[in-house]
């Protein structure tokens, strides 16, 4: 794991995983409430798997190339970690969906991101000698408040447009 000591990797780490999780959770969320479509939810996770990560990476890219400081080696390490590790867990969404009828499969893509999103803070505090706790709710919460929003937007555009 040598190349995750690398700060560019650590950056992709962190950023796409919590990317791809927070961004599939409210697509399914949204999706769901306003299609009730497995077709749908699978579809716009696929899309957002490859869509969404070369998006993240390019502007992850653009970002550390604007940074005078960062060397080559770091923009590329945190570009290529953000695309891959945002697909995978973007991917990683489809799996319930494809073992699961569409309700009980968003919630466990639901537990699935939640989980995923506890672990990372809990690493992210380690590294940063805080308190794991409140870095952990502080991040679930606002994962919690994107599933509640994309819901709800997913609900009215059902109730507007259907």
């Amino acid at each position: 794991m040598e190349f995750l000591k690398s700060a560019g990797a650590r950056t992709g780490l962190f950023f796409g995983a919590t990317s791809g999780v927070i961004t599939t959770l409210g697509l399914i969320a949204g999706l769901n409430a306003g299609t009730q479509s497995l077709t749908a939810v699978l579809g716009g996770i696929l899309v957002i798997a490859v869509a969404d990560s070369m998006s993240d990476a390019m502007g992850i890219h653009l970002a550390e190339e604007a940074n005078p400081d960062t060397d080559h080696d770091h923009v590329w390490a945190a570009t290529f970690t953000t695309f891959f590790t945002k697909l995978v867990f973007a991917l990683s969404f489809a799996i319930p969906l494809l073992l699961l009828p569409l309700a009980p499969a968003v919630v466990a893509s639901i537990i699935w991101g939640m989980t995923v999103i506890t672990v990372l803070s809990y690493f992210l505090a380690r590294a940063q000698n805080e308190p794991p706790w409140s870095i952990i709710l502080e991040h679930l919460g606002i994962a919690v408040l994107v599933v509640i929003l994309s819901h709800y937007i997913g609900v009215w555009v059902a109730a507007t447009f259907a």
